[in-house]
């Protein structure tokens, strides 16, 4: 028979239950004292820029052309003539974010927020405005260093973005379409990623709410310390759609020193042009699994040939440490001191070795230009189904393609054009050996073993990639 005391009990029984299960679930966290805490070390910041333009009486913009311009006629006529009272304009040109890193007044922004402005204005929460002065950009890291005049302000800690996980809770402050100290917060999506206009920053990837006004605005950890600094966000609208990229602090504070002591900012180069290991390229050089960035190129006079380095290497450990994609290796480069003798371990057909490289300053014109490939004759038919031909001097000299190499005119159905070879490639290497002319390259083919992935290089529009030939037996 059951009774209420029983009732009782069950009842009682399944809200312990229930309360343990909630307890034991993880709760959102309470932004509100680390932003209490922080915020008063985030500024906004706007800028002006002069213009060649003058304003008309009725608000018009009229463009200042000289009387002896072709337009001069135009303008007038469209415009009016300038009136002797107009007097130059400036406009307040972007809004951006930043904070406060040190008591004295040094303030860390994007260099896209100051870059080109005439006047700069850090505005505080007490609501403050003091003019700023730039003490340095860099353009690569997008990071500028800006000085205010004064003295004791509130200061940021900083973190170590090293740290950092996937998935962890990350929070920003900044002035999204100018609505100061605004707050959104997200969680950390990726680490070190790789733009494409940027290779040597490691971005941090957040699905923080990101808008035009958060650039230069510090990201926080739960801790309140700042371990990004807000840069870019991908968009096909202008607007934020969940994906934001943050400079890594470990990047800032050496970016930061450099400008604050010397006012630029130099980064270590290697001289070699890298691509991704993929499956059947890792097949292709004896690898057990694709991993370490394959050196496609190594420029003339650089560290890189010093070293000693080869096309096909593949560098899996920078100073003891691991290269899992391409995209590890230029960030660790960039971040070696200048002059220092670095230990790198490289995979050179199927072995294990180290090299030891001197780390260079990366040039001012940062990447060189590479060449491409074109025409010539004594043509060759070949087992890869593809019709090559050996350049003569001039085309050598213009694609810089040195003593070797032949240029693909036709390519058939068959291995190549599965690999990815098209026609105008320029074929530099084959399964590691370089070829000195369309008959070298015949010859060659001869020898690839069947059923087996073979690397070869090629050359196309500039850029040295390697691709993965999988040789079958009709091939």
């Amino acid at each position: 028979m059951i009774t209420r005391d029983k009732i009782t009990a069950v009842f009682f029984a399944f809200c312990l239950i229930l309360t343990s299960q909630m307890a034991s679930g993880r709760s959102l966290p309470d932004f509100t004292p680390l932003v209490e805490e922080n915020s008063a070390a985030v500024v906004n910041i706007s800028t002006s820029v002069k213009t060649s333009n003058v304003m008309v009486p009725g608000g018009r913009n009229h463009p200042e052309v000289p009387k002896d311009s072709p337009f001069y006629d135009f303008f007038n006529k469209y415009f009016g003539e300038i009136p002797k009272d107009a007097q130059p304009f400036g406009e307040r040109s972007s809004l951006g974010s930043g904070f406060i890193i040190s008591k004295d007044g040094y303030v860390i922004t994007n260099n896209h927020v100051v870059d080109n402005a005439d006047e700069i204005i850090v505005g505080l929460k007490d609501r403050r405005e003091l003019v700023a002065k730039v003490i340095g950009k860099d353009k690569r890291s997008d990071i500028a260093l800006l000085k205010i005049e004064g003295k004791d302000f509130p200061t940021l800690k900083l973190g170590d973005s090293n740290k950092l996980k996937v998935g962890e809770w990350v929070l920003a402050i900044g002035s999204p379409f100018g609505f100061n100290h605004s707050v959104t917060a997200g969680i950390v999506s990726a680490m070190g990623r790789s733009l494409p206009n940027e290779n040597y920053i490691p971005f941090i990837q957040t699905d923080v709410a990101i808008n035009p006004g958060n650039s230069g605005g510090p990201l926080f950890n739960l801790k309140g310390e700042v371990v990004g600094v807000n840069s870019q966000i991908y968009s096909r609208t202008g607007g934020f759609m969940g994906l934001s990229f943050a400079v890594p602090i470990d990047v800032v504070v050496n970016v930061y020193h450099q400008l604050r002591d010397q006012g630029h900012v130099s980064r270590g180069w290697l001289g070699v042009l890298i691509q991704d290991v993929t499956r059947e390229l890792a097949e292709s050089f004896g690898m057990e699994r694709p991993h370490g960035a394959l050196i496609a190129r190594v420029l003339p006079d650089s560290p890189a040939e010093a070293g000693g380095f080869e096309v096909g290497d593949v560098v899996i450990r920078f100073n003891k440490k691991e290269i899992g994609f391409s995209s590890d290796l230029p960030p660790l480069v960039g971040s070696s001191n200048i002059g220092s003798s670095i230990p790198v371990e490289i995979i050179r057909r199927g072995k294990t070795r180290t090299l030891n490289v001197s780390i260079e300053k990366l040039p001012e014109e940062g990447q060189l230009k590479l060449a491409a490939g074109n025409e010539q004759n004594t043509p060759a038919a070949n087992r890869l189904n593809v019709l090559v031909k050996t350049p003569d001097e001039s085309e050598r000299k213009k694609y810089q393609l040195g003593n070797h190499g032949v240029i693909v005119q036709q390519v058939n159905d068959g291995v190549a054009r599965n690999a990815g070879i098209r026609q105008g490639d320029v074929i530099l290497l084959l399964n590691n050996i370089k070829i000195k002319d369309a008959s070298h390259f015949t010859t060659l083919l001869r020898d690839l073993p069947d059923k087996k992935s073979i690397p070869v290089l090629i050359q196309r529009r500039g850029n040295p990639v390697f691709l993965a030939l999988k040789m079958t037996d009709n091939s």
